[in-house]
């Protein structure tokens, strides 16, 4: 893995870029030749802004968005650190659930900001991507956003928590069809879903989101942070427990047989075998 200590972002080595002007903070995915692929350390520099944005007093909103086709395309699978290892399928497995568990930190500091995140979404939402936009607050897609949980046809586990947030606003069955089939469905029918907000043609996403931000830091602070904080007290009041039981199961499907044939099979273009091992 990448060092998790570092508070530094190296130049030339950025993620996502944040800006701060009147009142929001602009995150930007910013790697559109990668698809905005993410990694250990997109999830690293996330955290890292995240925090300087939860105590600047100039923000009262935050606008996510990406730059190019795609706002997120998944797991970056030739990044540095992809793999966690170790001297034992046990030892491997732990630091795979330990891992988890840090990525799954590092995302509630972006998903608790007192200030609320509007996202913006384009072309490919994907697995991480998808589980990203679902920690905002509220989201914006442009007409030719997809959105899909990839995981289960590669051999693991949903594994930052977006089955269970999906549960949460469409219910315990659409969090399941898309979870075991992997399915896409459009910006459309993301919608119908509850799971985008409102879907605006291309050229205007950008507009649109941004406006919507700076339309909630407009109202009053302590109003805004305050109705934030109460209804995920509400929504969220089962999130902690089933997390945990997340990271298990991610741990579990990354160290297994089936994982390294799922990514084999994608690699090699065929249909994958599973055996359950």
């Amino acid at each position: 893995m990448i060092d998790t200590v570092s508070t530094q972002i190296a130049e030339g080595e950025e993620r996502i870029r944040l800006e701060v002007a009147d009142g929001l903070a602009v995150l930007t995915l910013c790697r559109p030749d990668r698809l905005n692929g993410w990694s250990w350390e997109s999830t690293r520099q996330l955290g890292l802004l995240a925090d300087r944005i939860r105590f600047d007093p100039e923000v009262r909103a935050v606008l996510l968005r990406a730059e190019g086709r795609a706002f997120c395309a998944g797991i970056d699978v030739t990044a540095p650190g992809g793999a966690v290892s170790g001297a034992t399928a046990a030892e491997r497995t732990r630091n795979y659930y330990e891992g988890i568990r840090w990525v799954h930190e590092r995302f509630a500091v972006l998903a608790r900001l007192p200030q609320p995140v509007v996202a913006a979404v384009q072309g490919y939402c994907l697995g991480f991507g998808f589980e990203l936009a679902l920690m905002a607050d509220i989201r914006v897609a442009a007409e030719d956003a997809v959105f899909a949980l990839p995981e289960a046809q590669l051999g693991v586990a949903v594994d930052a928590g977006g089955d269970l947030r999906i549960a949460r606003e469409a219910g315990a069955g659409w969090a399941k069809y898309l979870a075991l089939t992997g399915r896409r469905v459009d910006a459309a029918t993301a919608q119908s879903l509850n799971l985008v907000q409102l879907v605006v043609p291309v050229t205007e996403l950008e507009s649109t989101a941004r406006a919507l931000a700076a339309e909630i830091a407009a109202n009053a602070p302590l109003a805004v942070q305050g109705i934030k904080r109460a209804v995920d007290a509400y929504a969220d009041a089962a999130l902690p427990a089933a997390l945990d039981r997340v990271a298990m199961t991610a741990a579990l499907t990354l160290t297994s047989d089936d994982c390294r044939e799922g990514y084999g099979a994608k690699a090699q273009r065929r249909p994958p075998h599973f055996t359950g091992g």
